[in-house]
């Protein structure tokens, strides 16, 4: 196909017509396409539901002798502090685990960290004056609603092949005290697929930091979400930091809420000794104790390390040719025009889909304005507000393949129609493609 800016004003009047003619078909068709949440499929949570079953009404009890009925067991159940550890690479008794949600273990960790400080800092972070937070971009949206919340100036960082821009994170925290922190979705970034190479990873570990009570937040949400028999590889990025002399610099969080039931996972932070000790003496405060039926439940239906990854080989199954199909529409409208640019991750949730700069609000519009729903144009960055306006988010897995092949198809013309629409001068109409 040709580059676009190469068809001159007959063929761009041309072509425009033509995108106009197919757009209006889509139109005709009275679409309500949702591609806007990285939500598991009805098929993906069906993989999952004879762990309903489970611990049934007559054992209920974990190895060590815990009746999961019960109140107690601040740190989980032996057998999910075991997944969890070896999932993040650390031993048990690093591992807390807790409700459904990994989003809101990292919201309590910030405002415990925010109300009181952290191990090796100066006390409270937030009598320490303004507060800022790293966010490499593009990203996960409900991160940095957590730090925009609580009050932190939200620092952009761009996203690079192997991880966020280190030169620009060096920068921010070398003198800046201010600087708390840094948000980090490390394998299969939402929503760009980057894993962090090992060089990224030693560089967060090692790096000098103004701030004695910096925190990396390592949310490893797809941890195990891969398509392929080689899925990326990770370091190790607390052995990283006990190697750098930093042991206490990073928390992790992980969750099975995209492995099992997404309403009804279980979730972890591991962290050093001294980190765990120290969120342990708030939580003692805040809970009696988590849900341990729901963890018996995971820890039964999985058994393992093992049995987890292979119940993740079934939702790759189910996940992989989505993902393909997006790719395959793309190349098919797309390829050679020189007007976007896409990802083809190896895991994870997400496509990252680049348009001309100033485009994708309007990319967003067309489609929704026929029924295609798309996350809003800026949401994967601080604010809300994409600097170039060039970023949409595709999540694939929620929708059947026949939906993805329509949506994909009238993303396409949108952004085909942007293009030629800007490159014959004419402005946008978001309410009428004529």
């Amino acid at each position: 196909m040709s580059d676009l800016k190469t068809l001159g004003q007959t063929g761009l009047e041309a072509l425009e017509q033509t995108l106009v003619t197919r757009y209006e078909g889509f139109r005709e068709q009275e679409l309500a396409l949702d591609m806007t949440r990285g939500k598991p499929s009805v098929r993906q949570l069906n993989l999952s539901n004879a762990m309903l079953e489970y611990p049934g009404v007559t054992d209920y009890t974990a190895d060590d002798g815990t009746d999961c009925r019960n109140y107690g067991g601040l740190t989980g159940i032996p057998k999910m502090k075991k997944l969890f550890a070896d999932l993040l690479e650390v031993t048990p008794e690093q591992v807390v685990v807790g409700g459904n949600s990994s989003l809101t273990m990292m919201h309590d960790a910030l405002v415990r960290a925010c109300l009181f400080g952290v191990p090796g800092g100066e006390g409270p972070w937030v009598h320490q004056g303004p507060l800022k937070f790293l966010c490499p971009s593009p990203g996960y949206d409900r991160h940095f609603a957590i730090t925009e919340h609580l009050g932190f100036e939200l620092i952009a960082i761009d996203m690079t092949d192997s991880g966020p821009d280190m030169q620009q994170v060096t920068a921010a925290v070398s003198e800046d005290p201010s600087v708390k922190g840094i948000w980090c979705v490390p394998k299969y970034s939402n929503p760009t697929g980057v894993t962090y190479s090992e060089e990224v990873v030693q560089a967060l570990a090692g790096m000098q930091i103004a701030a004695p009570d910096f925190r990396i937040i390592w949310d490893n949400a797809y941890a195990e979400h891969y398509f392929s028999d080689k899925p990326d590889e990770l370091a190790n990025i607390y052995a990283a930091c006990v190697e750098a002399g930093n042991e206490d610099r990073v928390l992790m969080f992980a969750s099975t809420s995209k492995m099992s039931l997404a309403g009804s996972g279980v979730a972890a932070l591991a962290a050093s000794p001294t980190n765990i000790e120290d969120a342990l003496k708030h939580l003692a405060v805040q809970t009696i104790g988590p849900d341990k039926l729901n963890q018996l439940r995971h820890a039964r239906f999985f058994g393992g390390i093992g049995g987890l990854r292979a119940h993740m080989r079934q939702h790759a199954e189910l996940i992989k040719p989505k993902f393909d199909l997006v790719h395959d529409v793309l190349y098919e409208e797309l390829d050679g025009k020189d007007i976007a640019t896409w990802t083809k991750p190896n895991g994870g949730y997400f496509v990252s889909l680049d348009v001309w700069d100033g485009c994708a609000k309007q990319v967003i519009q067309l489609a929704a304005d026929i029924g295609v729903n798309l996350t809003n144009a800026g949401a994967p960055f601080p604010y809300g507000k994409d600097p170039h306006d060039h970023n949409i988010r595709i999540a694939p897995t929620f929708p059947r393949r026949e939906e993805i092949k329509l949506s994909m198809e009238v993303i396409a013309v949108c952004i085909q129609l942007v293009a030629v629409r800007q490159l014959l001068g004419k402005s946008h109409n978001s309410q009428d493609a004529d």
